[in-house]
């Protein structure tokens, strides 16, 4: 039903393909436009506004090893290291 179609993007020139999966989702969400810019380029806008994400070192709350998280702990709220929250998860 569909094929892919090679596109060039509008800020780079580079061209990219258009799949034939993704037309498919496209159409599936109703979207009218082709893509316009490749995945680097399309990244790229998303994150230019963005600013580098900062971290905080926090300690498990589990296990006692040192958690980096994105959010300013505070001493009321238990934090977790990625390991022990994926496992408080899966027990759920």
């Amino acid at each position: 039903m569909y094929e892919d179609k090679e596109l060039v993007c509008k800020d780079c020139g580079k061209t990219f393909v258009f799949t034939a999966g993704e037309q498919e989702f496209y159409a599936e969400k109703g979207f009218q436009n082709e893509p316009q810019r490749c995945k680097e380029c399309r990244n790229a806008k998303k994150n230019a506004g963005k600013g580098p994400r900062e971290f905080f070192t926090a300690v498990c709350a589990s296990c006692g090893k040192e958690a980096k998280v994105p959010f300013q702990p505070r001493e009321d709220r238990p934090v977790y290291c990625s390991e022990c929250y994926a496992k408080m998860k899966a027990a759920e």
